[in-house]
């Protein structure tokens, strides 16, 4: 420490001025201005902005009130928006991790993107690599399984090469950074599979197919109708603006793009109270519709934190109580801090009674750790097969049986003699360790909760198939028993064919995990994928929804969508309901606000056709708008709703609309014949129509009500009186003209034949 100095503050910011500084990603987060920006400037908005200022250029100032909905939900998304953004970025502050430099002489705690190239670091028991580094002083052991997918030791002395993303077992070190930011080796992965990710959002890209059909058709119809207004039928100029307005709104379902954004950033916002960090606003849609998940087993299904089950006693000469004194003073005194060793010092708890004089630390190449202790020997523990070749005795069967079973054992072994040199002498062993990964907590229920989903379930791990099979048969899955070992295929070309036929994949290289995952998907799969290191990267960005646990690497965590900071798996039920919720709910109300859209669109064209006049004006639009789209609608998408998504959302959605528009239209086209036969005046016959119109769409309302409760009874009936109330209250401002007894009757005749056609449709469908 005397001798190593590290960068001063000057040599610092020069570094900083020169931009090497280690900033993994630019903020994925948008700012208040960019969220601003993409909520007003809309292609929808624009087509609303052109029709307001064409309406009021022709004084028709009560027809504007549409805009003022419109400015209201844009207001809405705005806030939803920037309230969900600041929860994320509350989480990814708890996110951020830090490391030790040295600087000025002294150590110093800093984020890990504020290292700068040519800064020391000190390296310990635990931390993680956060740069690449080479070693100046000090000597450690690392596990690069992360990065490799090899869980053996790597010992790492002066000038050797540290790689980001590993992990110190032992020792301690100095090292200097030789790269930072996109060049270190795990960034240099990432950076290649970020190329490779595209947003997958049905819903979004079913609204811009929508958006770019209404794109196509709004400028020619608009167009034509004014045309025949204004120059064929000589109508006075703000009469030829109100009904082509009135046309061209009725097209734009204005308020679902809207309610979808919503409904997602609600899903961000109750998420991140359940410490989940959603990173990808769309990713909550993608993990709704899996129904494939890749699990690791280490830190998934298992906690990843060893511990010991059983203790067993070899020599009879030693009594429980003093190889427990012995294994104590073992647990106090070792300085490696692997998982096995954790769960020695776990379960070997108390104060030490003997004095230490040597410690051999733990080697992967040896594959065991000895303490001596003075006046007493040398306490020996590791791999049984290596410490019975030092033994007088050979190792017994039952070791090997519990091995072929998967198990992990640790054999615990005696001499008299001190131990300082990389060599054993003949030893006596003593007694066996039996350690397992536990199950995480709630691991049981969520793999049952997932077979109930009908979402198949896919372990994937570089462990044993028989250690993985057994884990697998305590966690309950169901064939925990079709496993297959990946190292005894020939090519990687087989894993094609093997993706369907098992449940478990055993000794997986890490770049056959994206492998099986782009397997599952050519087979139509919707896949998530869950990972923790670098070597996990490429199969995260394939995967549909990939999700981080908290120990994860930040490499893996930079190209997730959902990082949960909260090592509770079960919280992934959460994230797969709000995705059902916003999925279903959107795909359940979409029908209101496709009907109008549909019926306009017929509607403008029958007047084309016909060279008439489209019967509404803005205002009647935009009364249906507010009172039978937004209000049940906006309730309904926020209900809990867990089944399983079934079809696709724009075809489903047109499919359960166009029943009530094809009705609305063949009641326009009916009262259209009877004007002439009947002689009914326009005003009454728009009346008539506008009538029809709120009774179908309140039909429409009644089948997204479906099951009824105490709730959605209120909701259908206060839609039902509301819009009739109001047309009642407002019908000078709609424009709506009085009607005799006649025509009441020709109404509620053509209501009962409505309600007849959607009621025969739907039992139709039903079958």
């Amino acid at each position: 420490m005397d001798k190593i100095h590290g960068l001063s503050n000057k040599e610092v910011k020069e570094q900083m001025q020169k931009g090497n500084v280690n900033k993994t990603q630019e903020d994925s987060l948008k700012s208040n201005w960019q969220i601003i920006f993409d909520n007003v400037f809309t292609l929808f908005n624009l087509y609303n902005l052109i029709i307001a200022i064409a309406l009021i250029c022709v004084k028709a100032y009560t027809n504007v009130f549409f805009f003022l909905i419109i400015v209201v939900n844009v207001l809405i998304g705005i806030i939803q928006e920037i309230h969900g953004k600041n929860l994320v970025k509350k989480l990814s502050i708890l996110n951020t991790s830090k490391t030790t430099v040295i600087r000025n002489g002294k150590e110093k705690k800093i984020e890990v993107e504020e290292i700068v190239l040519g800064d020391t670091i000190v390296l310990a028991q635990g931390d993680q690599i956060p740069s690449d580094s080479y070693v100046v002083e000090g000597e450690i052991e690392v596990n690069e399984a992360l990065l490799t997918g090899e869980s053996d030791l790597i010992l790492k002395s002066k000038n050797d090469k540290l790689l980001s993303g590993s992990y110190v077992v032992s020792g301690r070190c100095y090292a200097i950074v030789e790269k930072i930011g996109a060049d270190n080796f795990a960034n240099t992965i990432i950076n290649s599979a970020k190329k490779q990710k595209s947003n997958n959002s049905e819903l979004i890209s079913s609204m811009k197919k929508v958006t770019r059909f209404t794109s196509f058709a709004i400028i020619p119809v608009g167009i034509i109708l004014f045309i025949q207004a204004y120059i064929t039928r000589q109508t006075d100029l703000a009469q030829s603006v109100i009904a082509t307005s009135a046309a061209l709104l009725g097209m734009l379902p204005k308020g679902l793009l809207l309610l979808i954004t919503i409904s997602l950033e609600s899903g961000v916002i109750k998420l991140a109270k359940k410490q989940v960090l959603v990173q990808d606003l769309f990713s909550i849609e993608s993990l709704a519709h899996i129904d494939t998940i890749c699990l690791d087993k280490t830190g998934t299904i298992t906690t990843g934190k060893m511990k010991i089950s059983k203790v067993e006693i070899y020599n009879e000469k030693v009594l429980p109580k003093q190889l427990s004194e012995m294994m104590t003073a073992f647990a106090n005194e070792m300085e490696d801090n692997n998982a096995t060793f954790k769960a020695i010092q776990k379960y070997y708890k108390g104060e030490t009674i003997y004095e230490r004089v040597h410690n051999v630390p733990f080697s992967s190449e040896r594959k065991w750790s000895a303490i001596s202790f003075k006046d007493i020997g040398s306490i020996i523990v590791g791999a049984p097969e290596r410490l019975f070749e030092k033994s007088t005795k050979a190792m017994p069967e039952n070791i090997k049986d519990l091995q072929k079973q998967g198990k992990r054992v640790l054999a615990i072994a005696y001499t008299n003699e001190v131990i300082d040199k990389p060599e054993l002498p003949e030893i006596q062993v003593v007694a066996i360790m039996i350690l397992e990964d536990p199950l995480r907590k709630n691991a049981k229920e969520m793999l049952g909760y997932f077979k109930k989903q009908g979402v198949d379930v896919k372990i994937i791990s570089g462990d044993n198939p028989l250690t993985v099979s057994n884990i697998a048969k305590i966690a309950g899955l169901e064939n925990y028993n079709s496993y297959i070992d990946l190292s005894t295929i020939k090519s990687d070309e087989e894993i094609i064919n093997l993706v369907d036929k098992y449940t478990i994949f055993a000794r997986v290289l890490p770049h056959q995990k994206s492998i099986i995952v782009k397997a599952l998907q050519s087979k139509n799969h919707n896949v998530a994928m869950t990972g923790d290191g670098v070597n996990d990267v490429i199969a995260l960005r394939e995967a549909d929804c990939s999700i981080t646990l908290p120990d994860a690497t930040e490499s893996a965590k930079q190209v997730s969508q959902i990082v949960l900071l909260n090592p509770d798996f079960s919280v992934l039920k959460d994230i797969l309901m709000e995705g059902r919720r916003v999925v279903n709910n959107i795909t359940n109300v979409a029908r209101i606000f496709f009907i109008k859209t549909i019926y306009s669109v017929l509607l403008s064209i029958f007047c084309i056709l016909t060279n008439t006049a489209f019967p509404f004006i803005p205002i009647q639009i935009t009364l249906i708008d507010l009172i039978i789209e937004a209000f049940t609608s906006f309730f309904i998408s926020f209900e809990r709703n867990e089944k399983p998504i079934k079809g696709k959302f724009l075809k489903t959605a047109l499919t359960n609309a166009l029943p009530f528009a094809i009705t609305i239209m063949l009641n326009i086209v009916i009262l259209t014949i009877l004007k002439n036969v009947i002689k009914i005046e326009q005003n009454t016959l728009t009346t008539m129509m506008y009538l029809l119109i709120g009774f179908v769409s309140i039909l429409a309302v009644q089948e997204v009500c479906k099951p009824y409760n105490k709730k959605h009874i209120f909701l259908f009936t206060t839609t039902a009186l509301g819009f009739y109330v109001a047309v009642f209250l407002f019908r000078n401002l709609l424009k709506l003209s009085p009607i005799n007894l006649e025509q009441l009757l020709i109404i509620l005749v053509l209501a009962v034949i409505s309600y007849i056609l959607i009621y025969v449709k739907r039992k139709y469908s039903n079958k």
